[in-house]
């Protein structure tokens, strides 16, 4: 039986990443580790609770004695997804990202390295490169570049996960998804929010014209590859983890308003948010050659089931859309 310590697993990608690990996976026994900030919410785990190979710990990894204490005695992997995550929050306020992001990580890595933990799976983000013209796309020897608190935060991250790597030996992966989308995020992020703007006829911001492109890789096809990579992902490597499904913000806010039958007229163009990328893309060529993981979904599929969900799921998403700070 394998002990995997998930941080941050009551998030949006990390919970999907538990029920997929415990449905697919029989010899392991998954601790989730989260502080339980605006964004995670252990509804989205209520299908695990009283399965025992699953545990919950109230903590925060930035206290290494909460820290210490969730590792016990038996931890193998861990799979850190705990993370700030908003950019719009990052630039009203650096300093939660450059705790949780930077401190967090390495009080992580040196718990994994005093207590012998066999691998430690860092999750990062495409951000970490800044941005792209029309062309082209990242790979992972791509230089960093990261034009937000947020992404400057995360980049500090993997590099200490780096360090930790070659200085003392930790077994790491990183792995760098592209956007994910899909049911159970919180609704500050693009897509739930114009679900949850458009259900209630309200304008719907978009920063400037919203020709920035982004690359949507449904939340599922991340959790898998997540699996595939940490199972077999080779040490110290870092891996991109895109679907190839490219859109502009525009076109993704048409289409959320064309599936829920609302007119475009609710589109409001706001002013463009400071330091705003235009353009990712990733090449993905790596962990598809090396464990042939590919995506499953389509974006016009996933976006339909997720659209889909956050109409049958009104009540958990309207808890928090009162009074909530909103991407656009």
């Amino acid at each position: 039986m394998k002990d995997i310590l998930i941080t941050g697993g009551s998030g949006f990608i990390g919970s999907n990443f538990i029920l997929k690990l415990l449905s697919q996976q029989d010899d392991v026994r998954v601790t989730n580790l989260d502080k339980l900030t605006y964004a995670g919410d252990n509804a989205r785990l209520a299908s695990v609770e009283g399965n025992e190979r699953y545990r919950f710990r109230h903590g925060d990894i930035c206290d290494r004695s909460a820290v210490e204490e969730a590792f016990g005695t038996g931890i193998d992997t861990v799979v850190h997804f705990a993370a700030e995550s908003h950019v719009d929050r990052s630039i009203d306020d650096a300093g939660p990202f450059e705790s949780t992001n930077v401190r967090g990580t390495v009080i992580l890595l040196e718990a994994a390295r005093k207590l012998g933990v066999r691998r430690f799976v860092h999750i990062s983000t495409d951000e970490v490169y800044g941005e792209l013209g029309e062309d082209g796309h990242f790979t992972e020897e791509t230089p960093f570049a990261p034009n937000s608190p947020y992404s400057a935060s995360k980049a500090s991250g993997d590099l200490f996960v780096q360090a930790y790597r070659h200085t003392y030996g930790l077994d790491t992966v990183t792995i760098r998804p592209s956007n994910n989308y899909g049911p159970w995020q919180y609704p500050e992020k693009l897509i739930p929010v114009v679900i949850h703007k458009a259900l209630d006829d309200r304008l719907v911001p978009v920063y400037a014209q919203g020709m920035n492109i982004r690359e949507w890789l449904y939340v599922k096809d991340c959790a898998e590859g997540i699996m595939a990579l940490m199972a077999s992902g080779r040490t110290g490597e870092a891996y991109n983890l895109g679907s190839g499904h490219e859109r502009r913000n525009i076109e993704v806010v048409k289409g959320v308003l064309s599936i829920l039958g609302k007119p475009e007229g609710l589109i409001e163009y706001v002013k463009d948010r400071p330091g705003h990328d235009f353009r990712y893309s990733l090449d993905s060529g790596k962990i598809k050659q090396e464990t042939g993981w590919a995506p499953n979904t389509s974006f016009e599929q996933g976006l339909e089931s997720t659209v889909k969900w956050y109409v049958d799921n009104q009540p958990w998403w309207r808890k928090f859309t009162e009074g909530g700070k909103e991407q656009r």
